[in-house]
């Protein structure tokens, strides 16, 4: 269960068309047109819709997909894996844990150490600078 519960119109009020249509209705923004794509700062990336920290600069990757990636979450509690069996495919979502919001799907073609790749929308996320 999600720590941060809203109404649907909370949400619309705190989030932009382009943030709900991700983040609420499990949409997806166009390959190569997020603000995240080629981010090379340092910090932590937060949830756009609860601030919740999900991922680290450090494990961010160059995938070549188009979405910010990254090869690990924060933490093993930061990030929900649900089966996701739309579009006539199998794929793994991946929700933030503090609010139930899509964030993107996890793939296993990511590199070492974890194989793993987090395919994430830039919408849903916030970018932290380290200071």
């Amino acid at each position: 269960m999600p720590e941060i519960e809203r109404s649907e119109t909370e949400w619309r009020q705190i989030l932009t068309p382009d943030q709900y249509s991700v983040l609420r209705e499990a949409g997806t923004e166009r390959a190569w047109t997020g603000k995240y794509v080629d981010e090379h700062a340092d910090g932590t990336y937060h949830c756009a819709a609860c601030d919740a920290e999900l991922f680290d600069s450090t494990t961010k990757f160059e995938s070549g997909s188009g979405w910010p990636s990254f090869y690990a979450a924060k933490g093993s509690d930061t990030v929900d894996l649900i089966v996701d069996k739309t579009h006539g495919m199998t794929r793994t979502e991946v929700r933030c844990h503090g609010c139930g919001s899509h964030l993107g799907h996890l793939f296993e073609d990511g590199p070492a150490p974890t194989g793993q790749r987090f395919c994430m929308n830039s919408v849903s996320l916030n970018l932290r600078n380290a200071e």
